[in-house]
């Protein structure tokens, strides 16, 4: 029918037939056909989904993500803090699984460059170890044990949802809050407020291990950070 909208798609292939140009010229712009179909989700069209791409590329090499590895003076740092781990099991759905233990946090001691820095190698890090045409988001996990206003640090989530919405489209899968505790209500009520519809349904308070077993096997969380 005429003046009718493209199809999903019709845009998928727009879309890869533009990024099939680009790539060619320059093959570190390459994306592979999953992340496509997720810039499209996120962006809506073609044409949004491709300025979205391009920008990504230009932030990747700009911020130096190919140079974060484990040895990577920020990420090692990071790491002996035990400021995060993606651990080696992952959840129900087969996700990888990111975890964040918020008493290792303290907003006064911290380098906020520094450790959006690092939260980009952990995304990176879970994001290469998804099985694509399985499933390919990740599970987020906050555990708030010993959770005290000193980790609350705003700045960092608002870094983090910043990165999965501009840069990593669709890598959320869920976000799993567990040992939560009042003193966190007043601080999730600003969070949320961040936050659109859809990704905040994508985030679960865990109330007891009978819950958490929904989502993944509680004996694959750390007990040793």
């Amino acid at each position: 029918m005429a003046g009718s909208p493209p199809t999903p798609e019709a845009q998928f292939q727009d879309l890869k037939s533009r990024m099939k140009l680009i790539s060619e010229a320059d093959p570190e712009q390459y994306h592979n056909d999953f992340s496509l179909k997720r810039y499209l989700r996120a962006f809506g069209s073609a044409d949004s989904a491709f300025q979205a791409i391009l920008k990504t590329n230009k932030w990747r090499k700009d911020y130096g993500v190919a140079e974060l590895n484990p040895e990577h003076s920020v990420v090692k740092k990071n790491l002996e803090a035990n400021k995060a781990r993606v651990l080696k099991h992952r959840d129900m759905q087969g996700r990888p699984v990111v975890y964040i233990p918020a008493k290792n946090h303290n907003v006064s001691e911290r380098d906020i460059d520094e450790l959006t820095k690092f939260i980009v190698y952990c995304l990176e890090d879970a994001c290469k170890r998804c099985f694509e045409e399985v499933i390919d988001n990740l599970c987020i996990v906050f555990d708030l044990k010993d959770f005290g206003l000193n980790c609350m640090d705003y700045q960092l989530i608002k870094n983090l949802i910043w990165l999965l919405s501009r840069h990593y489209p669709e890598r959320l899968g869920v976000c799993l809050i567990i040992n939560s505790s009042t003193i966190f209500s007043g601080c999730w009520a600003v969070i949320k407020g961040w936050l659109d519809e859809k990704t905040a349904g994508k985030v679960n308070f865990v109330s007891s291990e009978a819950d958490l077993c929904n989502y993944l096997i509680p004996d694959i969380l750390p007990d040793d950070i």
